[in-house]
């Protein structure tokens, strides 16, 4: 059973897509939220980012997605003159939750917080990244469907409960999404969204998500901020013998 969203004001969408698995209404959501936008932000601008500082989270990394960094960089390079902060490819991720910071999270927690992880009965699935909307701080590809990927946050929150370490937001504010270029100013949002609306008619990229990571989260400054991370425990997703064969090398 999927957890139920709900609204909620720290999240991008605030509103949830009234279906989530619907293809077509998370695209056309997510596109609707992004178009209202005004003002984007800097993304970077965010309090307790302090030189140095490290937070555990749960990931979906794509180190091996060829179609996925294709299709990213395509995008990036059709939306250059904007100026924004590319995600480097391999860079490209979904946020699933928080687990803590650095300071905070023991190595005995992290070893239980993977164990626990592992013995959920969550199968691998797929998902689709689709061409293009964006947040008040980045432009992103809509994924779809949404309910596996809201069952693995529920999952992984429990086991974070278990595992008694602070955690993230609660699942009924998920909103899954996966970035390809940030805002690193306040500017206009209009011209952003003209820009992004001519990519929309790409074809989405398939990708299996098989594993989730999970992994010690920091920032670089340098010429192009960006994040970077080290994965601390990958946790294999049980096998589904009716998924079918994808294109490419891909996985999650």
């Amino acid at each position: 059973m999927t957890p139920e969203l709900d609204v909620f004001p720290g999240a991008f969408p605030h509103r949830p897509p009234p279906d989530l698995d619907s293809t077509g209404l998370l695209v056309e959501h997510d596109w609707r939220a992004f178009s209202a936008v005004e003002q984007m932000a800097n993304h970077w601008a965010r309090p307790g980012w302090a030189e140095g500082f490290r937070v555990y989270y749960w990931m979906l990394t794509f180190p091996d997605a060829e179609d996925l960094v294709s299709r990213a960089r395509h995008c990036q390079d059709a939306l250059a003159d904007l100026g924004m902060d590319p995600v480097p490819q391999d860079g490209l991720h979904v946020t699933v939750t928080r687990i803590g910071d650095a300071g905070v999270v023991t190595n005995d927690q992290l070893y239980l917080l993977a164990d626990l992880a592992g013995e959920l009965p969550l199968t691998s699935f797929q998902i689709a990244a689709h061409p293009m909307a964006g947040s008040r701080g980045a432009v992103r590809f809509t994924l779809a469907p949404w309910s596996p990927l809201v069952r693995l946050h529920a999952a992984l929150s429990e086991v974070g409960r278990r595992a008694g370490v602070p955690g993230g937001k609660p699942t009924l504010a998920f909103r899954p999404h996966l970035g390809v270029l940030y805002s690193n100013r306040e500017r206009p949002a209009s011209p952003v969204v003209e820009s992004v609306a001519r990519l929309r008619t790409l074809d989405p990229v398939p990708l299996e998500i098989s594993s989730v990571e999970l992994v010690e989260l920091w920032r670089t400054t340098g010429p192009v901020p960006a994040y970077r991370w080290r994965v601390v425990r990958s946790v294999p997703l049980r096998p589904r013998s009716d998924l079918p064969a994808l294109s490419g090398r891909q996985r999650g």
